[in-house]
């Protein structure tokens, strides 16, 4: 019999992936699974078991009464899990935290494969898992614990999921605890990896895509762009790559073999510092595509330092600007936790 993979995104950022089968009720899926969702009656008249469906086909059924659902709830995506049977993969934002549903964060084990340095500015972690490969959202981020410390620090996957070598790109700090931890690290080192987490994560739709990245803000959208490139989308793609100083412009050549991959994909490079000799000096605000925000109303995706994101925020609000959609993932490099919009 077959069965759909559905993620269940909870409020407290922390994402789990069950399966379901064909024919099969959400609500039970997920309880086959050991997660127990919000209920009460589970005959669709309480509406205690209220989710939102970001992506995914599904039938409500009609054994729920409008108390319950209204026509204009389900016109917006909200669904009863108690009634909902998925037809296809699907993405569930659940209103209540992980704990709340005895659920919780997931950890898995990877050994080290490979460091690969950037300049002095960044390196590419190549990690290969201990068992089955890792399903997440492209987008989405894990806990990372910096070995003989008692403490992690956060990285987006710059790899597609299901695969099991996965890669981070990972800024290069001096004094760093990461940082210093890769600086020693050997093929075989073992690290503990916790997650997926993070509502930032590229959604389901046809609208026109602007990603905005700044510094090791790229890794995320390397997922997505990966992840779109297999699909072979025919969504116009633009990303605008912002960075401090020329040396912190890294794996340029692999978003130039996305242009070959993606038939709609573009991307500029823009440099800050004022010394610069690149041609696209300045912020990346000062590099909009002017006719795709006037003319497609795209989907926006901002990963970056908090001055970057609050900027664009700043631009949007000024120029009367209102994408389609507008995700946002502010980071700080040394910084344990992300805060995503």
């Amino acid at each position: 019999m077959s069965s759909h993979t559905i993620a269940l995104n909870f409020e407290d950022g922390v994402t789990r992936f069950i399966d379901c089968k064909a024919g099969e009720k959400l609500l039970d899926a997920a309880f086959r699974n050991k997660i127990n969702l919000p209920m009460d009656c589970s005959d669709g008249v309480c509406g205690t078991c209220k989710c939102r469906a970001e992506s995914g086909a599904y039938d409500l059924g009609s054994d729920y009464i409008e108390d319950a659902l209204s026509p204009d709830e389900a016109s917006q995506g909200l669904v009863l899990t108690c009634q909902m049977v998925p037809s296809s993969d699907c993405v569930i934002t659940v209103p209540v935290s992980s704990v709340a549903c005895k659920t919780g964060q997931q950890t898995f084990a990877a050994t080290v494969a490979q460091v690969t340095l950037h300049n002095d500015a960044a390196v590419v972690l190549h990690l290969d898992v201990e068992g089955a490969a890792p399903v997440f959202l492209p987008g989405q981020y894990v806990n990372i614990d910096v070995p003989g410390s008692g403490l992690s620090r956060a990285y987006s996957f710059s790899s597609a999921p299901g695969e099991r070598r996965i890669t981070f790109l990972i800024k290069t700090i001096p004094g760093g605890l990461m940082s210093g931890w890769l600086a020693r690290a050997r093929p075989g080192d073992t690290l503990n990896l916790t997650g997926p987490l993070g509502s930032f994560y590229l959604r389901d739709g046809h609208a026109p895509l602007l990603f905005l990245a700044g510094g090791t803000g790229l890794a995320p959208f390397l997922s997505m762009l990966e992840v779109l490139a297999r699909a072979g989308t025919q969504q116009k793609i633009h990303l605008i790559y912002g960075v401090t100083r020329d040396l912190d412009l890294v794996l340029v050549d692999t978003l130039e073999a996305y242009s070959a991959r993606l038939a709609n994909f573009s991307f500029a490079t823009v440099v800050a510092d004022e010394a610069s000799s690149h041609p696209r000096k300045g912020w990346v605000t000062q590099y909009m595509p002017e006719d795709m925000l006037r003319e497609g109303s795209p989907d926006v995706y901002l990963c970056g330092p908090p001055p970057m994101v609050d900027a664009v925020r700043r631009y949007f609000d000024e120029k009367g600007v209102t994408p389609n959609c507008f995700h946002y993932e502010k980071f700080t490099p040394n910084a344990p936790l992300k805060t995503i919009a």
